[in-house]
């Protein structure tokens, strides 16, 4: 059985699909880009901002799923430039700093919505 996940004070979606599904005793994320959830707008001129607020959406729609960053199993980062890697990790660590951090897998991508410069998913236990 699949449940749509949605965060009342969640970044909106921006395409036909759902914040988020919860599934075996799983939260599947879609992608978050840096926008902020009471604007719509997006957040940052450096990777630091915008990494930062895709992790706080992301946190948003974990924690609306009665989940956590604490639980994430699985990231994918999407960068727009892999040069902005190392900025991007400094972020990342901050809120992945636990005995047994996620897996992770970082690409490089052609582009991504609304020009930003990156999208990051998670997979979470419930």
């Amino acid at each position: 059985m699949q449940e749509r996940i949605d965060a009342d004070k969640g970044a909106p979606t921006v395409g036909p699909y759902s914040p988020a599904v919860r599934a075996n005793g799983l939260i599947f994320t879609s992608g978050q880009i840096p926008l902020n959830p009471e604007t719509g707008e997006i957040v940052g001129d450096s990777i630091q901002d915008q990494v930062r607020q895709a992790l706080e959406n992301l946190k948003t729609l974990l924690e609306a799923a009665g989940s956590s960053l604490d639980k994430a199993v699985k990231c994918t980062v999407y960068l727009q430039d892999l040069h902005d890697f190392e900025s991007m990790n400094e972020i990342y660590a901050t809120y992945f700093n636990g005995e047994v951090p996620p897996a992770r897998s970082t690409i490089q991508v052609a582009s991504l919505p609304k020009g930003v410069d990156v999208e990051i998913d998670v997979i979470a236990l419930e």
